[in-house]
């Protein structure tokens, strides 16, 4: 039987944090040890997160990245992005696994990070050894690597929805159209007009056209599929829609190649063959209600044959599958995990 490893989670008091701790409560190998809040430092975790009352018994205190080697295996970080850049360097420097859920570390390029995020990279030579932690894609590295730098919600369904026709040459790198749209809470917990009930509620709003901070992050993963000399682009238009939580992207893109939709699917299925939370869809199109509170990401593919283009809709929770399940699957493997481990629930419904 696997140990127990001690588990440590920063940033614990807002969303993805505390989808963590509600992932990692249940884990039959974690045992937590440290939930950290700057702003909530002091308070009972059930005193902020009412639904843990009776399953958490701790305080939340300050991230002192150096006293948690003592206390814990690994950590989690759910800090801010731009915020997690020096306490990541501080538990790899104590010598924790970490997976780190901000941006900090998941662009190779460090132009790139600083252009995107407006800020300098303190660390340039640990993001070089930062592995982007899509299991799907990833999943040798990820086993033996320090640190992990999770995927954002909308790359995970792009990246995932594009990956199989990207490794096989089936897509005209320069067409990539994604439409996504994403529940509020992947705006996070801190309060802000957009997001206040009477500006989000019955209404959708697109938002940061072209300018997302998720595209480089999409066109690293797909420029590396791909494997051709000419970085790949992407034309992205996120969303806001009034769900809590979900996200639905669709990609549009031109075949290199006349195929049947019967050769596209078949082409899915042989690419995400064994693959535990990619699930394939037909018929049915994808919707982030199928999988709410769950680790899959839904995938359907379909086609335009008399235009020539290819349609992928993709759907996950943004909070697990885009955030906090698909951290716990990382970790898993970095711990020598079955790296489902914890995250076998089916989504509640409806």
């Amino acid at each position: 039987m696997p140990k127990k490893f001690r588990v440590a989670i920063a940033g614990a008091s807002g969303y993805a944090g505390a989808e963590l701790v509600r992932l990692a409560v249940a884990h039959p190998y974690y045992d937590i040890t440290a939930m950290t809040s700057e702003k909530s430092a002091g308070q009972p975790v059930a005193s902020v997160f009412p639904h843990f009352t009776g399953l958490i018994d701790y305080r939340f205190e300050s991230l002192a990245p150096e006293a948690l080697a003592d206390r814990a295996d690994a950590v989690f970080l759910a800090l801010p992005h731009t915020k997690s850049q020096e306490p990541v360097a501080s538990c790899v420097k104590a010598g924790l696994l970490v997976v780190d859920l901000s941006a900090d570390y998941r662009l190779k390029n460090v132009a790139a990070y600083e252009s995107w995020y407006h800020t300098p990279h303190q660390f340039p030579d640990l993001l070089k050894q930062a592995v982007y932690g899509l299991p799907e894609l990833h999943r040798q590295a990820i086993a033996e690597a320090k640190l992990v730098a999770s995927p954002g919600c909308y790359p995970t369904a792009a990246i995932l929805q594009l990956a199989p026709l990207a490794a096989r040459g089936y897509i005209q790198p320069e067409t990539i159209v994604i439409d996504a749209k994403s529940g509020i809470s992947g705006a996070g917990r801190s309060p802000a007009l957009p997001y206040h009930f009477p500006e989000a509620h019955e209404s959708i709003e697109p938002y940061k056209i072209g300018t997302h901070r998720h595209v480089p992050e999409i066109e690293q993963e797909l420029s590396t599929i791909c494997g051709s000399s000419s970085p790949v682009r992407v034309t992205f238009t996120p969303h806001l829609v009034p769900m809590n939580r979900g996200i639905l992207s669709t990609a549009y893109c031109k075949l290199t190649r006349q195929a049947t939709l019967e050769e596209l699917r078949a082409l899915y299925t042989d690419f995400y063959k064994g693959e535990r939370f990619v699930r394939l869809f037909g018929d049915i199109v994808p919707n982030p209600r199928y999988l709410k509170g769950s680790n899959f990401c839904d995938i359907g593919v379909y086609l335009d044959a008399r235009a020539g283009w290819v349609v992928t809709v993709a759907a996950l929770d943004n909070l697990v599958k885009g955030a906090a399940g698909q951290a716990i699957q990382a970790m898993n493997l970095m711990m020598g995990l079955p790296e489902e481990t914890g995250l076998t629930a089916s989504s509640s419904y409806p």
